[in-house]
């Protein structure tokens, strides 16, 4: 897949060398096109000269052989042109002592530049100062190649995440650097943040324009494998030659497809792992909402009048999840979290019913699931700096009911309502003085480390004391019951029957079980 184009030099370039200037150069014709490549520098006077040319050269000539006869003049540029030569110089002399207007008028009729020199100037110096200087970038091209792909290979056999490598191609591009998926959606970033940034915020024109292959330092190589595309690298403004550009992107592009077909170092796909990076950001404001907006737009997810609703899922698969929205036809970015819990957030327009629209997306996911998942939301958010502290309620309520679920009877979508004095216990989990006194009420099952009796307790509180409930999900007799209940109340020393009693082995039950997540 990879493409290596020599370095080369622009007719730009080359009239600016020390040795050309020494001639007096004049740009008589195709002004606009001196940032041609120059591949080569060739000395040809026949007028036929484009049948020894492959494209890309500067043609040297004195015109002595096409002087009086102007039909030879014009088909002489005309076969230039023909054979896509970079530009024509012509040394003024007895030949011609001023530009000659037919070959003039014909250049620029081609877009072909056509340079004079007034001054007396042996063409083989030239020739040696732009061939040397070729072969010496050329060398430098191949060793910046040679270096690339060693850093990245080595890389890849440590077992590096993507960002690694990414960060090692922007450090030697000097330039942002983004992957994209087949709709130019952003899956990755790297460079200096600033710039980054700048790029991110105008990522629907930046596209656009990388997408056509045009220049002003937009390099896009594709990324893909055994026949099929699946994304783009694109070095955002780089400010180097491009060929250059071209061989740094092509090697890029060959690492990351070589990292993604062995694994990546994640079981995760670049989507994921772009969604899980920027929730995560959100969720920990290790980032200021703010800055993490232009990542959001360039990852696809709507951002302009919409309302957002943040939900966090116990015990779903991102895959899943992920695969609803895009049934449903609902915007949103999925990942999957710490402590078997993952996160969504829906973009929804500002019209549409977003609480309606939760329910019907748990309805839909309770029906897919074999086990009963926990769908917990906070109301939606209008403003996207409020969306941190969604998705954190959300985090809240999910973890709150998670342990005890089957037992309770919870609506399809589980909110701060609905969670009452144990979303409560969750926050105060950590206070020293809730886990002492956690400890000392439940210090006789938790000494013997009793997990049965811990189990039978926490669905006998959580179900209201109701004793069939508590044998029927425990899969139990009446009597077989009765004995374990009877052991909690000797090792406890408390009498279940009594509300306050009950109600505070249920508080320090709770503690214990937010304390252990």
């Amino acid at each position: 897949m990879t493409t290596v184009l020599e370095p080369v030099l622009s007719v730009r370039q080359v009239l600016t060398l020390e040795r050309v200037l020494a001639g007096e150069p004049e740009v008589v014709a195709g002004a606009g096109q001196l940032d041609r490549p120059v591949r080569w520098v060739h000395v040809a006077e026949a007028a036929d000269v484009g049948v020894m040319l492959s494209g890309g050269e500067m043609v040297l000539t004195t015109g002595v052989l096409l002087a009086g006869d102007e039909d030879l003049q014009a088909e002489y540029i005309r076969s230039l042109h023909r054979a896509e030569a970079a530009a024509v110089v012509l040394g003024l002399g007895r030949a011609f002592p001023a530009p000659p207007d037919v070959m003039r008028r014909a250049a620029e009729r081609c877009g072909l530049p056509m340079v004079v020199l007034h001054r007396p100037f042996p063409f083989a110096e030239l020739t040696e100062e732009v061939q040397s200087r070729l072969v010496r970038r050329k060398f430098a091209a191949v060793s910046l190649s040679e270096a690339v792909r060693t850093a990245l290979t080595g890389l890849i056999t440590a077992g590096a995440p993507l960002q690694r490598l990414l960060d090692e191609i922007a450090q030697h591009s000097g330039c942002p650097v983004v992957v994209t998926n087949l709709a130019h959606r952003v899956l990755a970033t790297a460079g200096e943040r600033p710039a980054v940034d700048d790029v991110l915020r105008d990522w629907e024109r930046i596209s656009r324009q990388a997408g056509r292959g045009e220049g002003d330092g937009w390099v896009r190589a594709e990324l893909g494998g055994r026949g099929e595309r699946w994304g783009g690298i694109v070095l955002c403004g780089y400010r180097g030659d491009a060929a250059t550009g071209r061989l740094l992107a092509d090697r890029a592009a060959e690492a990351l497809v070589l990292h993604r077909m062995l694994g990546g170092g994640s079981a995760h796909s670049w989507e994921e792992q772009s969604a899980q990076s920027l929730l995560t950001d959100l969720i920990s404001e290790a980032v200021p909402a703010r800055q993490l907006l232009p990542r959001a737009r360039a990852a696809g997810l709507p951002v302009n009048r919409r309302t957002f609703v943040p939900l966090v899922v116990r015990d779903g698969d991102p895959g899943r999840l992920d695969r609803i929205l895009r049934l449903l036809g609902m915007p949103g970015l999925v990942a999957e979290l710490t402590g078997r819990s993952t996160a969504v957030l829906l973009s929804l327009a500002r019209d549409q019913d977003a609480e309606a629209l939760a329910a019907h997306f748990a309805a839909r996911l309770r029906t897919e699931s074999a086990a009963r998942t926990v769908v917990a939301a906070a109301d939606g958010r209008t403003a996207w700096d409020d969306v941190p502290a969604g998705l954190r309620e959300a985090r809240h309520v999910a973890e709150a009911v998670a342990d005890s679920a089957p037992v309770l009877d919870l609506p399809a979508v589980v909110r701060l309502r609905d969670v009452h004095l144990r979303g409560l216990i969750r926050l105060l989990r950590d206070d020293p003085q809730v886990q002492s006194f956690a400890e000392r009420e439940l210090d006789g099952l938790l000494r013997e480390a009793d997990e049965d009796l811990l189990s039978v307790l926490r669905t006998y509180l959580a179900t209201g004391r109701n004793k069939s409930r508590t044998a029927q999900l425990h899969h139990v007799s009446r009597p077989a019951l009765y004995r374990r209940l009877e052991a909690i109340r000797a090792r406890l020393g408390v009498d279940l029957d009594d509300f306050e009693q009950a109600a505070s082995v249920h508080i320090a039950l709770l503690a214990h079980d937010a304390q252990q997540r």
